[in-house]
């Protein structure tokens, strides 16, 4: 009896077991993150077609070269800014990312970093777990979030799911975005990056992270944003200049930080750690099972379109395709 050969597949990063299992039913999978994955990836490189990474890894232009018959990258996530999209669009390759299922949770963190950074939540539970709270050292003062202005620098999904939630706690929401959206009149659009850091207490940056963004929150906006602001990273690490950041926060330019995303993650700059005004997380944004599933469930979705020879339901490139690529 004969049984049908199964796709071969890259896997560049873990994803939840139950995902994973599914991968392992319906293609052979290798794994980039065992202990021999690198050795097997190139032993295996001429027959793997699809990739599935994480937003914040993607894939290098030196894994393209390797994977002659490669025809999609699906992203965990829904950034591209680690995936030469230039160079997918050469070789006729899609990329798939899965939108709007963690739109909710990341909102949601970066609410919670807002919380956290302006009721002091990391420096509280510090000062409880080292014993000092309970020798007499008390924490100063937070901030209230009711009538505090947040702006939001990117009004995508993301930034509007933020707007909503700061609505609900008394914050006055202001953006800033590349072009026109609709948005509620009761939020602020401003014209520029800067003069929306001038007008909030509160910067939470949730732009996509692009060429066009990298090191766009430097000197000039946290100067803008002032000794009292505070900025939250929801986004990318690369969005803000860490060596301004840093001496921002060193020097009082601004207040405090939160931060989900960092330049070179995990392993950070180590001034970061060393920093008491700053709330750090691990890159946490999407990460619920709930979100994890749905993200699962859509990247199961794009490769088995691109597999039966259609255009993956959530692919970037569209109308660029080989004729052949999703059928060879």
């Amino acid at each position: 009896m004969r049984h049908d050969v199964k796709h071969d597949i890259l896997l560049v990063e873990p994803m939840l077991a139950e995902i994973e299992a599914r991968l392992d039913a319906a293609y052979q999978v290798t794994r980039l993150f065992a202990p021999d994955g690198a050795r097997a990836a190139d032993q295996s490189a001429g027959r793997i077609r699809a990739v599935v990474t994480g937003g914040g890894t993607g894939l290098s232009p030196d894994w393209f070269e390797k994977l002659p018959s490669l025809g999609l990258v699906a992203v965990n996530g829904v950034g591209t800014d680690k995936v030469d999209l230039d160079l997918a669009r050469r070789r006729g390759i899609h990329v798939s990312t899965t939108p709007g299922v963690l739109t909710d949770d990341v909102a949601d963190l970066g609410m919670a970093l807002i919380l956290g950074v302006m009721r002091r939540l990391g420096q509280g539970d510090r000062l409880v777990r080292s014993g000092a709270w309970g020798a007499g050292e008390t924490l100063p003062l937070g901030s209230s979030l009711t009538g505090k202005r947040l702006g939001i620098l990117g009004f995508g999904q993301i930034g509007r799911a933020l707007a909503g939630r700061a609505e609900a706690f008394g914050m006055k929401v202001a953006y800033w975005n590349r072009s026109a959206v609709e948005a509620s009149e009761s939020y602020r659009r401003c014209e520029t990056a800067v003069g929306l850091a001038t007008e909030c207490d509160i910067l939470a940056v949730c732009v996509a992270g692009t060429a066009g963004t990298e090191r766009m929150v430097g000197n000039e906006i946290l100067s803008a944003l002032g000794a009292d602001g505070v900025l939250v990273n929801i986004a990318r690490g690369s969005v803000v200049d860490e060596e301004a950041l840093i001496a921002a926060l060193k020097g009082g330019t601004i207040a405090a930080a939160g931060l989900d995303v960092f330049v070179g993650e995990p392993n950070i700059r180590p001034e970061f750690l060393a920093l008491d005004n700053v709330l750090l997380m691990p890159h946490q944004g999407s990460a619920t099972i709930e979100t994890r599933l749905a993200m699962g469930e859509l990247v199961l979705a794009n490769l088995d379109a691109f597999f039966k020879g259609e255009t993956p339901p959530t692919s970037v490139i569209r109308g660029e395709r080989r004729a052949s690529a999703g059928t060879r």
